[in-house]
């Protein structure tokens, strides 16, 4: 049987799972992720032409830990294992995974056989990043012994052909030198992965899928004002022209100028058919009172639906509307239960909030993709350069950067508030290095100030500047001072309902992008 080109991560619970998937995409090799549940013939049928076993939290030899089936390596497909899949991968072919009493956690010097498959040329000593309490003592029968550290004496091995081969530590993590490198190296070197994956091969594959699952019927779009919606609408009016109308409700969540934006530079851009519905009133109405952040979700979830079906229900007028596009994402559909292993950390309005009597089949041509890989599409698909690089937007806006009940004198504070960090983050050019930098209002917190000679309870405004590749992890972004500085300066002296302006140092994981 011809074998296909993408790769399975099997993934055992690893915080990196994710981050694994997203290297190999890197090398120009489709890939995905399944949990470690999966059967061996459920594998099989994938026909994936290659597997790379994640790391994970379990020891190995304890009872509930997940298993690796021996089964998996009769398939004669290669297969790479990380960390806990390193273990397992040892585990299962006869070999010795031990508690030696001694860890490595973070930075070790590594050394690599030079002359292996999988290190050849690289220099014999780098650094890696590790993170285990367990360790393989005894490599398993037909494997080499291919790197060690000073505390671990198998740290890497092969087989003969280096199809079969695994590592220690985390190549996916970028504080691991010739991390990429080495994951490519097997990718394409070894195991002959074509690297195909590329925006262009993306567009052609996407076209292809839409046709065929929308054929000659209409199709609405609902543009957020965000890169995800605006590429997905990009995508879908590629395929089928005419067939798409873009609906763009101004729900009043947005950010200062993203409307006028979404009407004037993205229908430049695309020729697309536009209808703008004001339901302003509608979506504040339908918040008030509400402080859950999971239930803004949904109402908005659900009145972008509702919305939707009312254009819907005028533009069937002439043909009957069946499908709805969406900006849905990889990291999206991961971070709601669709993942493997993974907890549903967020109810996105496009994912785990949609109504349960939707009238629509969802087009959701993004939903293999990271953020980054989104946005080369986009620039492939000819979108303005303002819309593609714009800071990422959550689909209930402004909402959910409003920790307390919605109203539109605490929407107009703090989209002031944002439009003056935005602006100050592009003065001082730091578009590029800053993934996003959401503002959030604590609109049920009065800090205590000082204005004037008078003394003022104004709301504390926090800043949540942070650089990221896919959001899936994400670390804050160190701002000059400087440029905080003229960022609180300008957002307390113009706008008055603010007096205090702090910013959030947290990384994700242990933290969210949003606070909401």
């Amino acid at each position: 049987m011809q074998r296909s080109n993408h790769v399975l991560v099997v993934d055992f619970g690893a915080q990196y799972a994710q981050l694994i998937a997203r290297r190999v995409r890197q090398a120009n090799v489709y890939s995905e992720i399944v949990p470690s549940t999966l059967s061996v013939d459920e594998i099989l049928a994938r026909n994936p032409r290659a597997i790379i076993l994640s790391g994970g939290p379990s020891s190995v030899y304890a009872p509930q830990a997940p298993r690796l089936d021996p089964r998996l390596f009769e398939s004669n497909i290669p297969i790479f294992g990380i960390c806990y899949g390193f273990q397992a991968m040892a585990q299962a072919l006869g070999g010795i995974v031990d508690k030696t009493g001694k860890s490595e956690f973070g930075r070790t010097r590594f050394n690599a056989d030079s002359s292996s498959r999988l290190f050849k040329d690289l220099d014999s000593n780098f650094d890696v990043w590790m993170s285990h309490g367990d360790s393989v003592t005894q490599a398993p029968q037909g494997f080499h012994i291919v790197g060690n550290t000073s505390d671990t004496h198998v740290a890497a091995f092969e087989n003969e052909s280096g199809l079969f081969a695994g590592v220690q530590f985390h190549p996916e993590v970028l504080h691991t030198d010739n991390g990429q490198e080495i994951l490519r190296r097997w990718l394409i070197d070894i195991v002959k992965c074509k690297p195909n994956w590329t925006s262009e091969n993306i567009i052609e594959n996407e076209i292809i899928n839409i046709k065929s699952q929308v054929a000659n019927k209409a199709v609405i779009c609902g543009l957020s004002g965000g890169v995800d919606s605006a590429v997905a609408a990009a995508l879908v009016q590629r395929a089928v022209g005419s067939q798409l109308t873009c609906v763009f409700v101004d729900h009043g969540l947005l950010r200062e100028g993203e409307a006028e934006q979404v009407e004037r530079d993205f229908v430049a851009a695309t020729g697309v058919n536009l209808m703008v519905v004001d339901a302003r009133e509608k979506f504040l109405t339908a918040l008030r009172g509400v402080t859950d952040p999971e239930e803004k979700r949904k109402i908005i979830g659900r009145e972008f639906i509702r919305t939707f079906e009312e254009a819907a229900a005028k533009i069937s007028a002439e043909k009957k509307v069946e499908f709805l596009v969406q900006g849905t994402l990889y990291p999206d559909v991961v971070e709601s239960g669709g993942g493997s292993g993974t907890a549903n950390i967020k109810s996105h309005h496009n994912v785990g909030g949609l109504p349960d009597d939707l009238n629509f089949s969802l087009v959701e041509p993004l939903r293999s993709l990271f953020k980054d890989e989104v946005r080369e599409v986009g620039l492939s698909l000819g979108l303005p350069e303002p819309i593609i690089w714009r800071q990422p937007f959550p689909g209930p806006g402004l909402a959910i950067r409003i920790v307390g009940e919605v109203t539109e004198e605490r929407l107009r504070v703090l989209r002031q508030a944002d439009f003056i960090a935005r602006e100050e983050l592009h003065f001082a050019g730091l578009d590029r290095e800053i993934w996003q930098c959401p503002v959030v209002l604590l609109a049920e917190v009065r800090s205590v100030g000082v204005q004037g000679d008078g003394r003022t309870y104004g709301h504390p405004i926090v800043l949540r500047p942070v650089s990221s590749e896919d959001a899936m992890t994400a670390d804050w972004s160190r701002v000059p001072y400087e440029i905080l500085a003229k960022i609180s300066n300008r957002i307390t002296n113009e706008v008055r309902e603010v007096n205090r302006v702090t910013l959030d140092i947290t990384s994700k994981p242990p933290a969210t992008i949003e606070w909401e």
